[in-house]
């Protein structure tokens, strides 16, 4: 008897809590004071009962990026502090991404984070050339760049930024380029391209995901790789510096690939198989963040679509040439070559070709940097698939001329060839980021106007299409040095989202590649098909649709 006495509280006591204490608020003052919950306690109550499970989930419906960066000179006390800070409300994260400078420990920073957000959460810890973003405690928007051994040129070499992001309806998850030291590039290509149309397929169905944030090695060259990933052609040679010709070729031109060419990285995927260490038998020389369509998407959640747009920075100068003879010096990654200009059959070394473009440009040649952009047709394939015929326009830039040769970085010239010089230059680069101001506040308006004409009479704020975050890479060239003013590669998205998290790094190489009408100039939509680019800034829109009622 004494037995039971002792068990009937119990029985009561759920009875008792719903009549009683938080659970006597209404549904709007429980999702009130949630959503001002950290990550971390909001985690926590969704464990607490149904109703509270079901408010939580209500608050989570909506994608979410959240983002920070910190100067803090110590690299753990900034850590932290942009930690606390993209975890102080509501989020379960879906990926991380943490950009950080010479100052940081990669694989420190990827151990803290493993540790924080579970080592199933797919993570990407990159060292960069500078960051942008929203400060951790003062919230004032910073473009900062940093140069590596140099600490007399910038006042902070331990920057870091990082972005945690919760997005339902998409799968999310690290793909590696693994190479085995002894074997060819070309193969282990093909398996990273065939690894991403896997997991895209088992989570979607398609082959295609619909976008990419990809990190590449800086010691290895990534043209070959985003030649794999790309299709179809584009007919401006002053955006594209990798441009793809063929149709239905790896990835769908939907599929957005952004990035920055010439990092150093560690990664944890979600995908133990995958999360291979670099020893003496593997070296991973690039990494993907695949977002892919989730086929088991929940009742509910509306539709996340990304948004692709560019900033030229270079210009092209001087005659069209032909390569009339090429060595390469592997050891170096260097190319000698000759050319003849077009229709012409006098050879020009590298001093003649040099001494033509500083006459063009009025002998201000040493106050610009200088490329050669390389159009190439080649025959490419991934896996099985029959070679198919590619036109690719690769930038490489000069590193000399002298009376024999000219002097660029970079391999994969040949014989015949042709190429164009081309020239850094800010006014074109400020123009085209005003453009794509322009282009993004198009974006917007149209969003409006379709929500507009919805069919409901009365449109509520939170039925209507909008941008959730973004990301910037932009060319370490650039930035206040460039320009003479502040935060003109960031205006762009500031100006037309604010109080919209977005993200940013400086790069040694801007990966972008993308099929919108989101160009730098509006009339030259299929300029932006493109891969690699020079003295550029890309931009990654990420916007989401609510579901019709």
């Amino acid at each position: 008897m004494a037995n039971k006495n002792r068990s009937s509280p119990s029985s009561t006591t759920p009875k008792l809590m719903e009549t009683s204490g938080f659970s006597l608020m209404n549904e709007d003052l429980l999702r009130n004071i949630l959503s001002r919950l950290p990550a971390t306690s909001f985690a926590s109550a969704a464990t607490v009962s149904k109703t509270w499970n079901a408010a939580c989930y209500h608050i989570l419906s909506r994608p979410k990026l959240s983002s920070a960066i910190s100067l803090n000179p110590l690299p753990l006390v900034a850590l932290q502090e942009v930690f606390d800070k993209v975890m102080s409300e509501p989020i379960r994260p879906h990926f991380a991404i943490a950009s950080v400078g010479p100052g940081f420990e990669i694989k420190d920073v990827l151990q803290f984070m493993v540790e924080k957000v579970g080592s199933r959460t797919p993570i990407i810890v990159s060292s960069v050339k500078g960051i942008l973003g929203r400060d951790a405690l003062s919230h004032e928007f910073r473009e900062v760049k940093w140069i590596d051994g140099n600490i007399d040129e910038v006042p902070v070499n331990t920057g870091i930024v990082l972005t945690v992001g919760f997005v339902p309806g998409l799968k999310v998850d690290v793909i590696p380029l693994l190479r085995q030291r002894k074997a060819p590039q070309g193969s282990m290509i093909d398996k990273f391209v065939l690894d991403i149309k896997s997991y895209t397929s088992s989570m979607s169905g398609c082959t295609s995901p619909q976008a990419i944030i990809m990190i590449g090695d800086g010691s290895v060259d990534q043209k070959p790789i985003l030649e794999k990933l790309g299709k179809e052609f584009a007919n401006d040679l002053l955006y594209s510096l990798i441009i793809l010709s063929i149709s239905d070729y790896a990835m769908s031109m939907e599929t957005i690939i952004v990035g920055d060419e010439t990092g150093q990285f560690v990664y944890r995927s979600s995908d133990v198989s995958r999360n291979v260490s670099t020893n003496k038998k593997h070296s991973p020389d690039a990494v993907a963040l695949v977002f892919a369509r989730d086929r088991n998407k929940a009742r509910g959640i509306g539709n996340i679509e990304f948004h692709f747009a560019l900033s030229k920075g270079v210009s092209a100068i001087g005659p069209r040439l032909k390569a009339a003879s090429v060595r390469v010096q592997d050891s170096y990654t260097v190319t000698w070559l000759t050319a003849r200009r077009e229709g012409q059959q006098e050879i020009l070394d590298g001093q003649q070709m040099l001494e033509n473009i500083d006459n063009e440009m009025e002998n201000n040649m040493d106050c610009v940097d200088l490329y050669i952009g390389v159009t190439r047709r080649r025959n490419c394939s991934v896996g099985s698939e029959r070679p198919r015929m590619m036109t690719t326009l690769a930038l490489h830039g000069i590193e000399g001329g002298d009376s024999e040769y000219l002097y660029v970085d970079g391999v994969g010239i040949r014989t015949g060839d042709y190429f164009q010089f081309y020239h850094s230059d800010p006014k074109t680069a400020l123009s085209s980021s005003r453009s794509v101001s322009s282009t993004l506040r198009k974006l917007k308006l149209d969003w409006d106007s379709k929500s507009s004409l919805s069919k409901s009479t009365i449109m509520n704020a939170v039925d209507k299409k909008e941008a959730f975050g973004g990301f910037i890479f932009s060319c370490l060239g650039r930035g206040e040095s460039f320009f003479g003013q502040l935060n003109v590669d960031s205006s762009p998205f500031l100006d037309n989202f604010p109080g919209v998290p977005v993200a940013g790094t400086f790069c040694g190489g801007e990966i972008g590649r993308g099929c919108t009408s989101l160009t730098a100039n509006g009339d030259e939509g299929g300029s932006a098909r493109c891969h690699l680019h020079a003295y550029s800034t890309v931009y990654l829109v990420m916007s989401y649709t609510p579901p019709e009622h």
